[in-house]
């Protein structure tokens, strides 16, 4: 006759239990992680762009509205996103196919008499005389005798066309993927944020899920300060570049945004805008462009940009700098918007701290 359990047994043996599901738990979770490492990047930016468009998807969607009604709501943003990012890829490429006529011409000519020195280079202050030696010794001849030419082996020409034709379709998927994630995240509307903050409170207790909102919120600011901004920028010195008669200014004014939706990166495509003018020998446009875009984007960065993403976190202005800086530097892209929150995490859990 087995003798029956004591009650220590039992509370030993629930442990041991207990112990095994968790490593279970986790073990099995990160088997699914590993199964999908490929699909993460898509799964977090579709949650960066809805945490983003989540107020839209409350005003234009109702909480105990009709499915097709739900369903037209996240179809039309999913939309909305997908045409946000092709538009630009399509305006670059409708600008190249009007320009390849003219570039084929080009390129005929230089196979035939090389590529004349641009002006910008006699300008120079210092090693004018070494790149015109350089330039006329390897690209001032026909391209078909040039040592620059003869010297791009076709294996390596057709193996970078592969590995970059490789990327892109890779980075196709990816965004397939996104457009369906979103478009999903947006379906489950209100009832996805109410689970995921029901278990956030299971999981983590009412201090969890006060700082899963401040993090939404401050990917939400992020998103505003970085995207908001950079379109503000672009559109600004668009209109100095139709000022300045520079030309392709649509085309750069849209190469601007993209450009000051990285911090600092704006003033690499306008003191461009600025070299040419200056080449042109059109000086007072070149300083009008330079002096104009270093004000809009001194007060774009240093005042509009924390404020939206400050007021939202309440972060300090340093913070978020390095949350940004960091965060890209760490993850890429991506890592523009995750930054800033962990940046509010730290923060968050610091105030607590000395309270």
């Amino acid at each position: 006759m087995i003798p029956p359990e004591s009650g220590e047994s039992k509370s030993s043996n629930k442990k041991i239990q207990q112990a095994a599901s968790t490593a279970l738990y986790a073990g099995l979770v990160m088997l699914a992680l590993w199964v999908v490492r490929d699909f993460i990047p898509a799964v977090v930016w579709a949650a960066v762009i809805a945490i983003a468009l989540w107020p839209f998807l409350l005003r234009l969607g109702s909480r105990h509205g009709s499915r097709a009604r739900t369903t037209g709501v996240a179809l039309l943003l999913t939309a909305a996103v997908a045409l946000f990012v092709v538009l630009p890829f399509l305006i670059v490429l409708a600008q190249a196919v009007r320009e390849t006529h003219d570039l084929i011409a080009w390129f005929r000519q230089a196979e035939i008499n090389g590529v004349a020195v641009p002006d910008l280079v006699q300008h120079l202050p210092f090693g004018s005389p070494q790149i015109v030696s350089w330039w006329q010794e390897n690209l001032g001849r026909p391209l078909h005798d040039s040592p620059v030419m003869t010297g791009l082996h076709v294996d390596t020409v057709v193996s970078l066309g592969r590995h970059f034709g490789a990327v892109a379709a890779h980075g196709l998927i990816l965004f397939g993927f996104m457009l369906v994630t979103l478009f999903v995240i947006f379906q489950a509307g209100p009832r996805l944020s109410e689970s995921l903050l029901k278990a956030t409170r299971r999981g983590f207790g009412a201090d969890g899920a006060l700082l899963v909102n401040q993090m939404t919120a401050a990917v939400r600011g992020t998103v505003a300060g970085l995207v908001v901004v950079g379109i503000g920028e672009g559109a600004l010195l668009g209109v100095a570049y139709v000022v300045t008669d520079v030309p392709h200014a649509t085309l750069l004014g849209l190469l601007t945004a993209i450009a000051a939706m990285l911090p600092f990166c704006a003033p690499v495509i306008f003191c461009g805008a600025a070299l040419w003018l200056f080449v042109q020998g059109a000086t007072a446009g070149a300083i009008g462009v330079l002096i104009f875009g270093f004000i809009v984007v001194l007060i774009a960065e240093h005042l509009v940009r924390p404020l939206l993403i400050g007021s939202s976190t309440r972060l300090p202005f340093l913070l978020v700098l390095f949350g940004i800086l960091g965060g890209a530097q760490t993850f890429g892209l991506l890592g523009l918007f995750i930054g800033p929150a962990l940046m509010t995490v730290l923060t968050v859990l610091w105030r607590d701290w000395v309270r």
